[in-house]
């Protein structure tokens, strides 16, 4: 076995299962999503997963997107879209998959 930290993680996979449905979200979207399927996550947890999931494949950046508003921290806020990238490898979780069913019939 090689020296350090094992690459796999628990919440990076739920945050796979969850853009497996969505097909591409934001982190803030994301988060949403993964605290009423998982409770107990900050969203730092979430975009830490993210990054790393970017580094070793498992995510990419499909799109990043300027939004203007009246935010805190000034007139804009910059949207990082990600989804599955190549080495991510969904299970279909049942949990999710019924989450976004649901979510799907009340839109």
């Amino acid at each position: 076995m090689g020296k350090g930290r094992p690459v796999f993680s628990n919440i990076r996979q739920n945050i796979i299962e969850i853009l497996y449905f969505m097909k591409s979200g934001y982190g803030y979207e994301i988060y949403k999503s993964y605290r009423e399927i998982f409770p107990n996550v900050t969203m730092r947890v979430i975009y830490y997963h993210l990054k790393k999931g970017k580094s070793i494949g498992e995510f990419k950046v499909s799109k990043i997107e300027r939004v203007k508003g009246n935010y805190s921290w000034g007139p804009e806020a910059e949207k990082t879209y990600y989804s599955l990238g190549p080495n991510a490898k969904p299970t279909m979780n049942k949990q999710v998959k019924e989450f976004f069913e649901k979510k799907k019939i009340k839109s």
